[in-house]
């Protein structure tokens, strides 16, 4: 049986470590897996690949209501821009070449220091497609169910070996349906029906909107025995290019996949009206300058979008059912500290 190896805790001998331990040639496999089954995945869909650069001055998850990520800022030559935290808003240009969608897989950068849920640097796995958010959750259902059934089928006996019991993996490979789903008041709901002395532990309240902590999720995740969706988040919560849903006031369309670790897949749906896009930026108190060719994308490309982002190193701890991120990465990168090699 193999065990987590916690070689992260010395950086300049892990890449030794890492070359006798057999957690990391299990990793190394299942990092192939996720990336050659991700394309299989979407050929049958039409849904092509797009070859994107790491860079880009006009960053997703900007300093400002709804960021959940800090920028990694850079100078090449004099100029300053940024390393890509997510490269959302060029799939949605590319959506405009591609009429079924696009996707990559490419690495993300953040500003954070890492921790055990957290990377500085990590790998996504990416899609928008035209739509809307009940398209993309299919999407991400079919997904995620796709990938547990070849991880079954092409390591299912090795991972048996290595890590024991694989019945998560196998109850998502056949699940029968959608995964289930609750709006974050239902979540809320819930969570203080169980815990409503200490509700402050699994949610969290700003000024003006909330959002569930780490413990919360985990909660969600036990009650509905594995994998949840929780969609509407409040509208300040997430990103100013979330749509707002008419519906559920105050809420936008977008949807988190708890599973694992807690938060694996982010999804939304997109502004289609740039009047509407301009409100959002100015809600949450974001420079519209530095998104005016954003903007101009909606007023001469009108194009309804969704799209998903899947942390590739949480999905395959979740296969592997590690506690720690930090013993998913192979070279070791950490902000702050320079690494060899």
């Amino acid at each position: 049986m193999i065990q987590e190896p916690n070689t992260w805790k010395h950086p300049d001998t892990h890449y030794l470590k890492a070359l006798e331990n057999p957690w990391y040639k299990t990793l190394v496999k299942l990092e192939n897996l996720v990336t050659t089954e991700t394309m299989y995945f979407y050929q049958k869909r039409g849904i092509i690949t797009i070859h994107l650069p790491v860079t880009t001055g006009s960053i997703s998850s900007p300093m400002g209501r709804g960021s959940d990520s800090l920028p990694v800022k850079i100078n090449i030559d004099g100029v300053d821009t940024y390393l890509a935290d997510s490269m959302q808003f060029l799939l949605e240009y590319g959506c405009r070449l591609n009429e079924k969608g696009v996707y990559y897989i490419m690495p993300t950068f953040r500003g954070e220091k890492a921790d055990e849920r957290h990377l500085c640097q990590f790998y996504h796995s990416e899609a928008e497609i035209p739509g809307k958010l009940e398209d993309v959750m299919k999407l991400v259902n079919d997904y995620i169910k796709y990938l547990s059934k070849q991880i079954i089928k092409k390591m299912g006996h090795e991972l048996e070996e290595k890590i024991g019991d694989i019945s998560h993996i196998k109850k998502i490979a056949n699940y029968d349906g959608e995964f289930p789903q609750i709006t974050f008041d239902e979540a809320e709901k819930k969570l203080k029906k169980l815990h409503s002395k200490d509700i402050k532990k699994y949610i969290e309240y700003e000024n003006g909107w909330r959002n569930i902590t780490k413990k919360g999720e985990k909660e969600l995740i036990k009650l509905y025995k594995g994998i949840v969706w929780v969609t509407n988040y409040d509208e300040l919560a997430v990103p100013f290019y979330q749509q707002t849903d008419q519906n559920i006031k105050g809420t936008a369309r977008n949807a988190d996949l708890l599973m694992g670790i807690g938060e694996t897949v982010g999804c939304g749906e997109r502004h289609y009206k740039y009047t509407t896009l301009k409100k959002s930026l100015q809600q949450h108190e974001i420079n519209a300058k530095e998104y005016e060719w954003y903007i101009k994308l909606r007023k001469k490309y009108p194009m309804q979008t969704s799209g998903f982002g899947m942390g590739i190193e949480r999905f395959l701890m979740w296969v592997l059912k590690a506690k720690d991120i930090r013993n998913m990465q192979i070279c070791l990168r950490f902000n702050g500290e320079n690494i060899l090699p």
